[in-house]
């Protein structure tokens, strides 16, 4: 049962001249009784409505976390840590002497009516596959050896006695209506996603996911995309592959500098704001608020990579860009970090002006998912085996994590380590000249590990740096620190934790240690 609280208006709150709300306040939040990580996202969702509604107006000043709680019964550190998260997500602002408001932002508008999409056969997209060495610690992969076999097992029978006869046969551009409505709920409830399951379109990877919208904007005459100056030139490919010429957008140790889109003529971008690839670190607030105001301002196309949104260690995961305008963004997530690349399951979200046209391209026979593990996986997440396993995995990565920091706070001193407040694997800072033979000794280890180097933007008539491509490490992997684009190019390794088994971390982790300098 919900309680609710009501003694005035919140729009008189925003009418104030100082756009400040007075002590105790009302806003008109519904939360459920109890404490603990539910209110508290339950608190972020009503404060997320009231903003996206209008009822909390660009530059509103809202209560203290200390009046909020008090009028809400809940604990402080509830509030506060609600209005942390959101300010992250850029729809609040906090600066000190000022409280904490709501963003001056246009909210963005509820989406049309969704399209019913164009029935087609379709074929089927299989990247290269990538064979892998005994101790892989390059980031591209979880830990497969992980994969819930008995749990998708359940889920596999469940929904194959429950498919419709339909599902076998060549399906619709969009994928299976059954996973699209489940991913609707999921990604509003995990990511902060606007997703209508009319808006979502599954795809056999990111890549393909990728190349499909690269086809879209070159179709549309927008020739020029923005990519961010370290990252995985297979997407850099895919998209020079599809007509688009690449553009380097700067990184530094507070993400892509999005301020710069203004000077570019290109009016797509794509960004890891989450978790940067391969740096690892998070898009900061100002600069979210930026590529939204470019987007909405130039009428520009932001494709958003969340390759490892989950997987995140230092607080609740950072809500999707999406979520702040959903026009202006296609959100693009993928099952390979999450359970395992071979299931070739990823999905987009698409703002409604462009899903004929990205759905006329995918209908042309050459994109087909599979059907049955669609419903596999619709009926995995919707079971709540899903989050189940999102939860265990996220607690053994950071274990990994740990061990890491460790052995390199005992065995390697000198090593910086940054990028782990979040995903997959870490950067670690070497000294100027090493990164080379540190990676040819590691190889002789039985190490497979890249350089920074190998991630940083080239243009595509430069020869590729060492290393070879991968299939999807793709809806980007990433760490917290150092920095492409902090002015000259440090040297480093990005270290993938995430990717060996149990069993093989402790020996992959010694070998490691042994040839840092």
């Amino acid at each position: 049962m919900a309680d609710s609280w009501a003694t005035s208006p919140a729009d008189e709150v925003a009418k104030r001249a100082d756009g400040g709300a007075r002590p105790g306040a009302d806003l008109h939040l519904d939360l459920p009784r109890g404490g603990g990580t539910g209110v508290r996202a339950a608190l972020i969702r009503a404060l997320r409505d009231a903003v996206r509604t209008g009822r909390l107006a660009p530059g509103t000043r809202l209560p203290s976390s200390r009046s909020l709680a008090a009028d809400l019964g809940i604990a402080r550190n509830t509030v506060a840590d609600a209005y942390g998260e959101l300010v992250a997500e850029g729809w609040l602002t906090a600066r000190q002497g000022s409280g904490t408001r709501v963003a001056r932002r246009v909210v963005p508008p509820e989406p049309a009516p969704p399209r019913t999409p164009p029935a087609a056969a379709v074929a089927d997209l299989r990247p290269a596959y990538d064979p892998r060495p005994a101790y892989d610690l390059r980031p591209g992969s979880p830990d497969v050896s992980a994969f819930p076999r008995s749990a998708w097992l359940s889920a596999a029978r469940r929904a194959l006695t429950a498919a419709p006869n339909d599902a076998f046969g060549y399906g619709r551009p969009a994928g299976r209506p059954e996973l699209r409505r489940v991913l609707a709920d999921y990604l509003a409830r995990a990511r902060g996603v606007r997703a209508a399951p009319e808006r979502i379109v599954v795809c056999a990877g990111f890549v393909q996911g990728l190349a499909l919208l690269s086809r879209v904007r070159a179709r549309a005459g927008h020739r020029e995309v923005a990519v961010e100056s370290y990252g995985l030139d297979v997407h850099w490919n895919v998209m020079r592959g599809a007509g688009l010429r690449t553009v380097p957008l700067p990184v530094d140790q507070h993400g892509a500098r999005t301020a710069e889109l203004d000077r570019l003529t290109a009016r797509t971008v794509l960004l890891t704001p989450a978790h940067q690839f391969p740096t690892g670190v998070r898009l900061v607030p100002d600069r979210r608020a930026a590529v939204v105001d470019w987007a909405s301002r130039v009428g520009g196309l932001v494709l958003e990579d969340d390759y490892d949104g989950e997987f995140r260690y230092d607080r609740q995961p950072v809500g999707a860009l999406q979520g702040l305008a959903p026009e202006h963004v296609v959100y693009l997530g993928t099952a390979s970090k999450s359970l395992a690349p071979a299931l070739r399951l990823a999905w987009m979200v698409v703002p409604d002006h462009l899903m004929d046209d990205l759905l006329a391209v995918k209908a042309t026979g050459e994109w087909q998912s599979g059907g049955l593990d669609q419903l596999t996986l619709a009926e995995f997440i919707d079971s709540g085996a899903y989050d189940r396993h999102v939860r265990g995995m996220r607690m053994r990565y950071r274990r990994r994590r740990d061990q890491l920091v460790a052995a390199l706070a005992e065995r390697a001193p000198e090593v910086r380590i940054t990028g782990i407040a979040a995903g997959l694997h870490a950067v670690l800072e070497l000294p100027p000249g090493t990164e080379r033979s540190v990676v040819q000794g590691a190889a002789w280890q039985g190490l497979a590990l890249e350089g920074l180097a190998r991630y940083r933007y080239r243009e595509p008539e430069q020869p590729e740096g060492p290393g070879e491509q991968r299939d999807e490490p793709g809806p980007g992997e990433q760490p917290d620190g150092p920095g492409p684009g902090l002015g000259g190019q440090p040297d480093a390794l990005v270290f993938a934790y995430g990717a060996p088994p149990d069993h093989a971390f402790t020996g992959a982790l010694d070998a490691l240690c042994r040839v840092l300098p």
